[in-house]
């Protein structure tokens, strides 16, 4: 596609579109003067229906607060009683096995892609700090990846790095709903973030991936219900039309990490029907949506993150429903992510860690879910072989379970479990050391052998605010009142601070503490992060 550059002055306004950023590296190969109009077209047409989705979220959560529960919706059950199917994959994306994810960087992307994984997806979501210098060279580290061109060199180690014979199939991420590009506004209005990554992400690569055989491939996050489903449906639709693509060149996966949208499956499926390829049990994101939905609600209060696993009932009804319904479907079951990272020397401890896994996989391909995911390079060789011995087809959509039936009290099973000032402590010093180091713009981050991005650093938090909120009862008998959260957030940020303390770190205390502590349980941690990002961006401009 034929594009212009556009000068840093050009930058500031064009059709329709104000961008306000600090100029960074090859922007202007970025932010084009077709691009900015074709995400231009796509806010001005869907802006203001995104907008009112975000304010029935409001509505919903309000309903929730005053003792409504979710329920398999009655005005659409013919949709969930209907003979229909989704499209079929493409050939590329049919076997799905082994996913790894990560975030957009240069050598990230070129490591997942030669990792011997089938698919990597690029994260401009929970694994990334959306800086204005992240996203834009994440979009042009992602068209130098579909070129095969993209190759980097460490500065500190001077390796060398570039793309393998048979990469893995590439999707990208881009933000969820719920957030707004704020360097670039349209009539005022700061964009959607989410419109913003996929826009830009399609404009520059439909037609190499065309080239190559293979195509515009998307996870698309944290959708809430079917007419958000639906709001995607018309802006890919539209998209493809602006850019004059066959109908359902993009193909999309949607990850199910929102507890009502656990009970929309069926529609979010037949919303997409065109474009949509599979579901995935996001699952760390959905336990914070159910922290998050029941906050205020104490029958709702779960225990201990660490003891909250794919095993416990509400979570396992979850995933066995989601192979049951994509299956009838004719879309992919994909398992959620490991967050265990290999660990160097400790025999030991490496051992306990992969044995995590394994039982984790063994679970997923014995359910029916036809892949799993991943977070490092280490563990694709592990998830491979189990899923290799267990699913000798390219996927196991013949595999219908027909044996399960879950119903609504399945998925609003709170399991039973302690809450103990260990699992206290760890959630506060989680928490604190993840924001740092979002805050200094790294959004995945290996902490204690685990690989930690928004989603759990989101269960942390709210986990607290809900133990405080209702004064939850500690294993040993003490009433989790304020002043006894206050001591614990205090000891341990200063834990860290004695570590070495940074603006990264003051910043991350309080925020942290202003979300545990607040009146109001805020929906995103990164909402009042990515404020603080953006000013350290002028401080520095």
């Amino acid at each position: 596609m034929t594009t212009s550059s556009l000068s840093a002055a050009e930058t500031a306004a064009a059709d329709g579109l104000i961008v306000t950023a600090p100029q960074v590296p090859q922007q202007d190969e970025i932010l084009t003067v077709e691009a900015l109009s074709f995400l231009s077209g796509l806010e001005e047409k869907f802006g203001h229906r995104r907008r009112a989705l975000m304010q029935e979220r409001k509505a919903v959560q309000k309903q929730l607060d005053e003792g409504w529960r979710p329920t398999f919706p009655p005005e659409t059950e013919d949709i969930r009683k209907g003979d229909w199917k989704v499209a079929p994959a493409p050939a590329d994306l049919q076997d799905r096995r082994v996913e790894i994810t990560g975030p957009v960087d240069r050598k990230m992307i070129i490591n997942a892609l030669n990792s011997g994984a089938n698919c990597f997806m690029a994260d401009f979501e929970d694994s990334n700090t959306p800086t204005w210098e992240n996203q834009i060279a994440g979009q042009v580290n992602l068209r130098d990846a579909n070129l095969g061109t993209i190759a980097f060199t460490d500065p500190s180690s001077g390796k060398s790095y570039a793309l393998k014979e048979n990469p893995a199939v590439l999707l990208v991420r881009p933000r969820g709903l719920h957030m707004e590009e704020k360097h670039v506004t349209s009539g005022g209005q700061a964009v959607s973030a989410s419109f913003f990554d996929f826009g830009l992400y399609l404009f520059h690569n439909a037609a190499a991936l065309d080239k190559k055989g293979s195509g515009p491939y998307y996870y698309l996050p944290k959708l809430e219900s079917r007419q958000e489903a639906q709001l995607w449906e018309d802006v890919i639709s539209h998209a493809e039309d602006a850019l004059k693509l066959q109908r359902g060149t993009v193909r999309v996966t949607i990850l199910i990490e929102t507890i009502t949208a656990a009970f929309q499956m069926d529609e979010i499926l037949h919303a997409l029907k065109n474009h949509i390829v599979g579901l995935n049990c996001g699952r760390w994101d959905y336990i914070f949506s159910f922290i998050k939905k029941f906050a205020k609600h104490p029958e709702f209060i779960l225990p201990d993150r660490g003891s909250v696993g794919m095993t416990s009932p509400f979570l396992r009804a979850y995933s066995l429903h989601l192979i049951k319904t994509c299956h009838r479907r004719g879309a992919h079951a994909m398992g959620g992510m490991a967050a265990q990272i290999p660990i160097k020397n400790d025999a030991a401890a490496n051992d306990a860690a992969m044995a995590k896994v394994r039982a984790d996989k063994e679970r997923e391909a014995k359910d029916g879910h036809d892949g799993t995911w991943v977070a490092h390079p280490g563990l694709v060789a592990l998830a491979k072989d189990i899923f290799d011995a267990a699913m000798p087809k390219p996927n196991q959509l013949d595999n219908l379970r027909a044996d399960v039936n879950v119903v609504p009290e399945d998925l609003l099973k709170v399991p039973a479990g302690d809450i103990t000032e260990e699992g206290l402590r760890k959630n506060v010093n989680v928490g604190l050391l993840y924001l740092k180091s979002w805050l200094a713009g790294n959004g995945c981050v290996p902490i204690y052998n685990l690989m930690e991005d928004a989603a759990t650093a989101e269960i942390s938090r709210t986990q607290l605010w809900q133990w405080r909120r209702h004064k939850a009862k500690l294993s040993d008998g003490r009433a989790l009142d304020d002043a006894l959260m206050k001591t614990f957030l205090d000891e341990e940020s200063a834990k860290l601070a004695a570590e070495g303390d940074d603006k990264y770190l003051q910043d991350a205390v309080r925020i942290f503490n202003d979300l545990v502590m607040s009146d109001d349980l805020a929906d995103f941690l990164t909402t009042a992060a990515y404020d603080a990002v953006l000013g350290y961006e002028q401080e520095q401009a």
